[in-house]
């Protein structure tokens, strides 16, 4: 079964003892805020 890619599942593998686990959730939530920074500059651009 693959294991879920969402930011909450990847929130509550960051509790586990397993260091793999861990360092992909890591990589999960850094994805995430990376995307959501690009969001969020690009909307902020003033194109006036």
């Amino acid at each position: 079964m693959a294991e879920k890619m969402d930011l909450s599942s990847a929130y509550r593998r960051m509790r586990s003892r397993n260091a793999k686990t861990r360092k992909r959730a890591l990589k999960i939530i850094q994805a995430q805020k990376r995307k959501k920074t690009r969001i969020d500059s690009a909307s902020s651009v003033n194109w006036g």
